[in-house]
């Protein structure tokens, strides 16, 4: 299994990134995909996710509004649109994946995803 993520950059406060992340080793359109961050010293923390097919999603609060998942199951790709980035969006973003969330209630405990990628640096400075 292999999650490639990519896109991370150096952008101003109020700027945009895409993040891409693809996947091999496993079914991806059998999969939820999501995005998480980390930066030192605190708990990796839940971004956002993506059904199988795209028709539902899930955001951290702090991102509603300005972050968009999307999902290419031909391309084995999950994307995350980030729109008027702000200081505190700085961290490394990490893309997962898990074959079945039962609770979605639970879908931002990391423990539930089973597979992780290597991180991709965000930095966000003026």
């Amino acid at each position: 299994v292999q999650l490639q993520a990519s896109g991370g950059g150096l952008v101003q406060p109020g700027g945009s990134l895409r993040l891409s992340c693809v996947a091999s080793g496993f079914t991806f359109s059998r999969h939820v995909m999501g995005w998480f961050r980390q930066v030192p010293g605190k708990e990796r923390e839940f971004v956002s996710a993506i059904s199988w097919t795209g028709d539902r999603t899930f955001y951290a609060d702090s991102v509603k509004g300005r972050f968009t998942i999307s999902r290419d199951n031909a391309e084995s790709t999950v994307y995350l649109q980030m729109n008027n980035l702000k200081l505190e969006d700085a961290a490394v973003y990490f893309c997962a994946a898990v074959r079945i969330v039962s609770d979605e209630n639970n879908i931002a405990v990391r423990q539930i995803w089973d597979y992780w990628g290597h991180g991709t640096q965000v930095t966000v400075s003026s």
